[in-house]
C-alpha cells in the first residue's frame, strides 16, 4: 500500500502528518488489496477570515477507486470524518464482492 500525503496552501506539521499516516494504515484491515491512498489536506477560503480545513482521501483498489471530501474547522476533524466515510465505502464494496 502506497500512501501519499499532500498539504495544499500550507505547511503541515509533522504531528498532523504522523496522525494521518497512522490512521490510514488501519484501512488495510478493511481491504487487503489497497494499492494507493492519496490524502490531500487543503485550506479553503483563504481570502476570508474563516478558513475551512478540507480533507480529501482517494483510495485505489484493483478495478475501483473511492473518493471522499470532508471539511470542518480543524484538519483532525475533517480527516476523521473523511476516513470514517471512506471506511464505510470500502466495507460496503467488499461485502458486495463477497455476496
Amino acid at each position: 500500500m502506497n500512501i501519499k500525503i499532500q498539504a495544499v496552501r500550507f505547511n503541515a506539521d509533522q504531528k498532523l502528518i504522523d496522525l494521518v499516516a497512522r490512521k490510514v494504515e488501519k484501512l488495510k484491515t478493511y481491504h487487503d488489496k489497497i494499492i494507493q491512498v492519496d490524502v490531500f489536506l487543503k485550506l479553503d477560503n483563504v481570502v476570508h477570515n474563516i478558513k475551512d480545513k478540507i480533507a480529501e482521501i482517494r483510495v485505489t483498489i484493483p478495478r475501483h477507486e473511492f473518493f471522499v471530501k470532508a471539511s470542518s474547522k480543524s484538519f483532525e476533524e475533517s480527516f476523521e470524518n473523511a476516513l470514517l466515510s471512506i471506511s464505510n465505502q470500502i466495507k460496503r464494496k467488499k461485502e458486495k464482492l463477497a455476496a
